[in-house]
């Protein structure tokens, strides 16, 4: 058996206990994906087609709920997930700046993950942080009036803890 369909099948085999939980009514569409994303960290395709099946919703209407709600993603992040505020005060004081830093330095684009698995980039609308603009989170700690040196300070903390 592949690697693949071992995943697939310890997922399948995961949901069913995750799914035992809930009654089979579409009202608990959310908070089912709220666990699986807590569980695994995204939305795996497997996790999808066990809610579809248990649920006996379609897929596409699963998969139109995980893709309105930011909250819900669709591939893992990495250890570390850096977010960019781009809402409006951070942005006028040049969170798109630090946006572009992170591109860079990590090579990858807004929703990606470092192929070692470390990193992972996302642009978010507000954290409710406005007073320290401009500001970028990793794993949730906040780090406020945040400059493209002071990023690079932080970033470089990270990957020296990594090596």
């Amino acid at each position: 058996m592949s690697e693949k369909n071992c995943m697939d099948e310890k997922i399948s085999n995961e949901m069913k206990e995750l799914l035992k939980k809930y009654s089979q009514d579409k009202s608990n569409l959310i908070q089912i994906l709220n666990e699986v994303q807590e569980k695994y960290g995204y939305i795996p395709k497997q996790s999808q087609i066990e809610i579809s099946n248990y649920l006996n919703l379609p897929m596409a209407e699963i998969y139109g709920v995980i893709t309105f709600y930011s909250r819900f993603t669709l591939e893992p992040k990495g250890k570390y997930n850096i977010s960019v505020c781009l809402g409006t005060a951070c942005f006028v004081k040049g969170s798109q700046a630090l946006l572009d830093r992170l591109k860079e330095r990590l090579k990858i684009d807004e929703g990606q993950t470092t192929p070692d698995g470390k990193f992972s980039i996302d642009a978010t609308r507000c954290v409710g942080a406005c007073g320290l603009a401009p500001v970028f989170t990793i794993n949730n700690e906040v780090y406020g009036k945040a400059t493209v040196k002071k990023l690079d300070e932080v970033l470089d903390e990270y990957i020296k803890k990594e090596d």
